[in-house]
């Protein structure tokens, strides 16, 4: 187990320097003066140049990047061009909102696919089972961004049961003004969870053991929940670990339609402005979550799973 996490951690700093590299010069490789752009047409050369020596930009492309390395290795990733606030404190004031999102997102998602599955394969071909299927595929085909404009039209405008925008103050306000976002990022996850449950479990359930303890009496339930569901869980486990990516690409439009602060919102901003510390903290911090998603996401199908730490 050591051994295995000494190689994801390898891993890890690969995946983030490669990435962050990646992106580094491709926010460069944008046409357009990011000095113009963050001063306004009437800016002077000389005020030009000021803010393209502040940002680093007149110096060569390497320096650029091994300074920004540099600084990541003291833990320093920055400064906003415009607040001059450390880009790590603007980064985790707004990182909570997304964690919150993207967690009640996948829970509630959870909580109705895995039992839509598991009866979807105790019932198969039914007109339930196929009622199901069909629900499924259409949530995983209509994109997040579209299901937030509908549900904000239908809940926030002609219902009024929920708030528009913001993300609300107070436990309650905030739990309120998820309501809305958690929908829109977790309905595609509904069917994507549950035909994977269901295609999981009708394979297990055709195996030996489960033939067995079906022969014992035990009922059909408790083999599903208590011999079939811990195996069938952990294709699932692996998919929530590796999509922590498309969820963080979904929070971004739910973030920017909602208005809702987050780090989604944030970078859009930056990107717009050109802010390049700001652009490089959010990409950073991204991906860093999603190569703990991953470990995690193995970790737990290790733990659910003896066989496969075999592999690990």
């Amino acid at each position: 187990m050591w051994l295995y996490l000494c190689k994801r951690v390898v891993t890890a700093i690969t995946i983030v320097v490669i990435a962050v590299t990646l992106v580094f010069l491709m926010i460069h490789a944008v046409p357009g003066d990011p000095a113009t752009a963050l001063l306004g047409p009437r800016a002077t050369p000389e005020m030009k140049a000021q803010l393209h020596q502040q940002m680093g930009l007149d110096k060569p492309l390497i320096v650029q990047i091994a300074t920004f390395f540099g600084g990541l290795v003291r833990g320093n990733l920055g400064f906003d061009v415009f607040s001059q606030r450390p880009v790590a404190d603007i980064v985790f004031e707004q990182l909570p909102y997304t964690l919150e999102l993207i967690l009640s997102s996948i829970l509630w998602a959870v909580a109705v696919a895995v039992p839509l599955g598991c009866y979807s394969a105790m019932r198969r071909n039914s007109m339930t089972d196929q009622v199901i299927g069909v629900l499924s595929v259409a949530t995983i085909a209509i994109p997040s961004f579209v299901i937030a404009v509908y549900a904000l039209l239908i809940f926030a405008v002609a219902l009024r049961w929920l708030p528009a925008i913001g993300a609300g103050e107070g436990f309650y306000g905030r739990v309120v003004h998820l309501i809305l976002p958690a929908f829109a990022v977790g309905v595609g996850w509904i069917g994507y969870i549950s035909r994977l449950i269901r295609a999981s479990m009708l394979e297990i359930l055709s195996e030996n053991h489960i033939r067995m303890a079906r022969s014992f009496g035990i009922p059909e339930w408790r083999i599903v929940m208590r011999y079939a569901l811990p195996l069938a869980i952990l294709p699932t486990v692996t998919i929530l670990g590796v999509g922590i990516a498309w969820l963080l690409s979904s929070a971004v439009f739910i973030e920017v339609i909602l208005a809702r602060p987050g780090i989604g919102a944030l970078i859009v901003n930056a990107v717009t402005t050109r802010n390049y510390p700001i652009v490089m903290g959010v990409v950073l911090v991204t991906t860093v979550l999603t190569v703990v998603g991953t470990t995690i996401s193995d970790l737990v199908a290790a733990a659910l799973d003896p066989r496969t730490r075999e592999n690990l």
